[in-house]
């Protein structure tokens, strides 16, 4: 995963429309793929958003193609899905940690699960990473 601080999670819907048209692909995509997978995007929208997440290193030029008789670059995300959500997730904590502590987040989301199995599962892995977290691992 990419420093967190370097990331730009501040993304518009459409910015969010196209990532994850590419998070959710298994090759990377050229813009008029992108406009195919979403035809309510426009074509000099989809390449604007392109330019902009290529700028803030959210994709990066996986290969160079013809499409047509025209060379096209195709992108690929360059941070995944969940590591995406991550950083989001730690920046908008960043601006509340003064009125969440980690232990009532923590606890809000294992309420969030209504089966108890899932929840001890849960306790059992947050306890083997907090253990690991102490020996420096």
């Amino acid at each position: 995963m990419k420093k967190q601080d370097s990331i730009n999670t501040n993304l518009t819907k459409r910015d969010l429309d196209v990532m994850n048209v590419l998070w959710n692909s298994d090759e990377p995509k050229t813009a008029a793929m992108v406009v195919k997978a979403r035809p309510d995007l426009t074509m000099n929208t989809v390449q604007a958003v392109l330019r902009k997440l290529l700028n803030n290193s959210l994709i990066e030029v996986a290969d160079i193609v013809y499409s047509g008789t025209v060379l096209s670059r195709c992108y690929k995300p360059a941070i995944s899905q969940s590591d995406f959500t991550l950083c989001k997730m730690t920046s908008e904590y960043q601006s509340l940690k003064q009125k969440l502590s980690k232990v009532s987040i923590l606890a809000a989301l294992l309420d969030t699960e209504d089966d108890p199995e899932t929840v001890k599962q849960d306790i059992a892995q947050i306890r083997e990473f907090l253990d690991n977290y102490k020996k420096g691992e």
